[in-house]
């Protein structure tokens, strides 16, 4: 697993398959949340991770998941008992997430479907723990860090995919419902959605909340005029709804090898 800083507060965790973010409140840096957990098997390298950065795992107070896939969500358990924290996901999702219900498949692009199963072979298997206890969200919810992070309900990839926006210092986390290409970091909306207009919808209102750094479930931040670089892709997807073109796939494909 990779560790990248972004921002004084901000680290990068970059897994095989996805990402999840680090982020530090208060004066100390005392207090630490986690913004997805990364696939199964992830809980020892996080805590590892914590210790090379001087922190402790219990300084993690609470892992906020974006939506239920295992990329995001299957190393929430382990985390959780490693580090003590609350495990937060929208309430739609929450089900899924503690392995109650399973969770609906997406509806692929014909193009998707290979790329989809190679990021499957990158993944553990899909029987892994969950959580016992997740604290379910909503729309307008507004979370003690960074000043007040905001929860933004943005369905399409998954029913309760959530971004978690950080007004006071101009961050937002778009989960899967934003993507950044790995060949030329050019932004575009997410792969393996439920109802890909919804995400089209979803990147615009994401755009518009004015963000200057967005960091996505795949591919790398964009650091400097994020509402510009979504406004660009919502626009540049606006007439291909459910479509793709062969550049776009490369670009996909390229990111699941990753």
């Amino acid at each position: 697993m990779d560790v990248v800083e972004l921002l004084p507060r901000l680290h990068l965790l970059r897994f095989p398959v996805g990402q999840a973010y680090l982020w530090r409140d208060g004066p100390g840096g005392d207090a630490l949340t986690l913004i997805d957990a990364g696939p199964a098997g992830s809980g020892a390298p996080i805590a590892k991770a914590l210790t090379a950065l001087g922190r402790h795992p219990r300084d993690v107070c609470r892992i906020v998941l974006t939506h239920f896939h295992e990329d995001h969500a299957g190393g929430a358990a382990e985390v959780a008992a490693l580090t003590g924290a609350e495990v937060l996901a929208h309430r739609l999702d929450a089900p899924h997430v503690r392995g109650e219900v399973p969770g609906p498949s997406p509806v692929f692009e014909d193009w998707e479907r290979p790329l989809h199963e190679q990021a499957v072979r990158l993944l553990p298997p899909a029987d892994f723990e969950r959580p016992a206890r997740v604290t379910e969200l909503s729309d307008g919810d507004v979370l003690d860090l960074g000043g007040g992070a905001h929860v933004v309900h943005v369905p399409g990839h998954t029913h309760g995919s959530i971004a978690l926006h950080l007004p006071r210092h101009g961050v937002l986390f778009t989960g899967d419902t934003v993507a950044a290409s790995p060949v030329d970091g050019s932004v575009m909306p997410g792969v393996f959605n439920l109802d890909r207009r919804q995400v089209l919808a979803a990147c615009r209102r994401l755009a518009a909340l004015d963000a200057e750094t967005a960091c996505f479930g795949h591919g790398a931040p964009v650091l400097t005029r994020a509402a510009r670089a979504l406004r660009a892709a919502a626009d540049a997807a606006d007439g291909t709804a459910g479509t793709n073109g062969p550049d776009d796939a490369a670009a996909h494909e390229e990111r699941t090898r990753r």
